[in-house]
């Protein structure tokens, strides 16, 4: 059923026979509470191609489509919008056709989907996930499993920042103060100890800067002398030389790190198709900065380095090689681009980075289209805003950083202390209660991130977050386990095939949010938001609680009132779940 494709074709038909004019695309919305209806078109636009009064067009058109559609039962207008009412019966066939079919909203995924590669995550190698790390995979996890429901075919991916500076400043650390500490012999998770390390390598560095400064330094050349960044950068030295020792280091020390790593990504539900590694993509690019000289699309300073000009787009100028020949993080990106869509054979590449990165996908987007690939006009930076905390921002240096690890067993804590205090579940098992509790703890750290816009700063809240009232996952979560319970009490037949049954208000409202859901789906596809979603599930859940509160659902007596609300209770649920799955939280049956 697909009542909008019924409606834009009787309103393409009157438009023909009574105005000649041809048009297909027409703006549907959700009519207003404020007003009667269902659906409400939008008449404006139609005013550029005739001239006429807004009212009496809308009149004309609601005419024609109570003539023409038999599933509406009334419409009324106001001023250029027309709120149109649908019949008892088209209701009952619309949770009829929503009940029969399987996964409903999701379109279908097969080899001839368009083929999208999503990136988010990309950590570097020298310090554990932070909590704008859980912003990062959760939005990109979302944003795939989304994606994939609308009828694409999607591959994962993060690209791993495991070279540089900064790995090897944790490495020297460990030389100098680690006495061969290792996760096994200390107890600590791989990539908290490197980026213990980390911490330590910087609390060293400024007391030397410190020392340098008594003896008459600047407080610049104490930074670019102090001995221990002296060694960091002769240890980076070592490593592009691959000296055998330091590289053995290196692998010993990121094999920590990547341990640690999937243990939080499997904490978090999120996972990956394929990993790129820094230490193996930082030579891409330089063929084709070389060949794009040669095309005249860059050029060369005396220098020997290599630049483009975009000033004329409305940027600036760009470096894309150093006058050395060795790349910068622009050369390694149009490489690692060119890449992925040889080996995916992707028509899109959607790259989950934080909005401090703006202008370099602009510049990189650019770029490609300029070397001619035709693809870049798919390319898209999911742009987000920053992970603020009430006390101010992390720093990872100074080991002020809230780490994922934590924060996630922090949540959980807190589900168990809220949980244990209402009482409901004292009869579970101890693994049933532990589940539950990270159910509960996780699906509200992650509701709240993902109900947020993508591009809007988030003050993390977690008290706020886990309230079991509001629009937090928790309530949500309850309004599904508050269902399940209901499915437990009527075991009999819910067959509404043949059902006789007049629908009163909110019982239409109901069957009217559910089948919103695939609009929702390409709408979150459309927009790359997860938000969406959450808005959605929120407002089924009020809907649904809003009817529940005032209606008996499982009636004995009135075998169709029964089978009727029970039959919407089960599809509210059902889009609960299939919501919350494209937002990765679990959903427990009972709370």
């Amino acid at each position: 059923m697909n009542i909008k494709k019924d409606l834009s074709l009787a309103v393409s038909n009157y438009l023909k026979e009574n105005h000649n004019v041809e048009a297909s695309q027409f703006e549907f919305q959700q009519t207003r509470k404020e007003f009667k209806g269902d659906i409400t078109l939008v008449v404006f636009p139609l005013l550029k191609q005739i001239k006429t009064n807004p009212k009496q067009l809308a009149e004309n058109i609601g005419d024609y489509l109570k003539k023409h559609i038999a599933d509406i039962e009334d419409f009324n207008v106001v001023k250029g919008f027309l709120n149109i009412s649908f019949t008892n019966n088209y209701f009952i066939k619309q949770l009829q056709y929503i009940s029969k079919t399987k996964n409903y909203g999701f379109k279908e995924v097969n080899e001839n989907s368009p083929r999208v590669m999503v990136e988010y995550s990309s950590p570097n190698t020298n310090k554990p996930l932070h909590l704008g790390h859980i912003r990062n995979n959760l939005l990109g996890y979302s944003v795939a499993e989304i994606l994939k429901a609308n009828g694409n075919k999607v591959y994962k991916t993060q690209i791993i920042n495991d070279r540089g500076i900064h790995i090897c400043k944790s490495m020297l650390a460990w030389q100098k103060f680690g006495n061969g500490e290792t996760p096994e012999s200390s107890g600590i998770k791989g990539d908290h100890l490197v980026g213990k390390y980390y911490v330590l390598f910087d609390k060293a560095y400024k007391k030397e800067i410190e020392e340098l400064e008594t003896k008459g330094y600047s407080i610049e050349e104490a930074k670019k002398t102090a001995p221990i960044l002296i060694e960091a950068q002769e240890l980076l030295k070592k490593w592009e030389n691959h000296d055998i020792e330091t590289v053995n280091l290196w692998k010993k020390m990121n094999s920590w790190v990547y341990e640690g790593f999937e243990e939080t990504y499997k904490s978090l539900g999120v996972d990956f198709d394929k990993n790129y590694y820094e230490s193996e993509t930082y030579i891409l690019g330089k063929d084709e900065i070389l060949k794009g000289v040669k095309d005249g699309i860059f050029y060369k300073k005396e220098d020997n380095s290599v630049w483009i000009d975009l000033t004329d787009e409305g940027l600036d100028e760009k470096l894309v090689l150093r006058s050395d020949g060795t790349s910068v993080y622009m050369t390694q990106d149009i490489g690692t681009a060119i890449k992925r869509v040889k080996e995916f054979n992707i028509s899109s590449l959607i790259y989950t980075v934080g909005n401090e990165q703006d202008y370099h996908f602009k510049v990189l987007f650019l770029i490609l289209k300029k070397l001619g690939y035709k693809w870049a006009e798919s390319l898209y930076h999911l742009s987000y805003g920053m992970v603020e905390l009430p006390d101010g921002k992390m720093k990872s240096r100074e080991g002020t950083v809230v780490d994922a690890d934590t924060l996630i067993e922090e949540m959980i804590i807190s589900a168990k202390n809220i949980s244990d205090v209402l009482g409901k579940i004292d009869d579970l098992k101890k693994d049933e209660k532990q589940e539950l509790y990270n159910n509960i703890g996780k699906g509200a750290l992650k509701y709240f991130i993902l109900k947020v816009d993508p591009r809007k700063n988030i003050m993390f809240n977690p008290k706020e977050s886990i309230d079991f009232h509001g629009n937090t996952g928790p309530f949500i979560q309850y309004t599904y386990a508050r269902i399940q319970s209901l499915k437990q009490k009527y075991k009999h037949d819910l067959d509404i095939e043949n059902l006789k049954y007049s629908l009163n208000l909110k019982e239409k409202e109901l069957i009217n949010m559910i089948s919103q859901f695939p609009e929702i789906i390409e709408q979150a596809a459309k927009s790359h938001s997860p938000a969406i979603i959450c808005n959605y599930v929120y407002e089924l859940v009020k809907y649904f609680n809003n009817f529940y509160q005032n209606y008996i659902i499982i009636d004995f007596e009135e075998l169709s009132i029964t089978k009727l609300r029970l039959s919407l209770a089960i599809e509210t649920s059902k889009h609960i779940k299939k919501s919350f799955n494209l937002l990765g939280i679990k959903l427990p049956t009972r709370m």
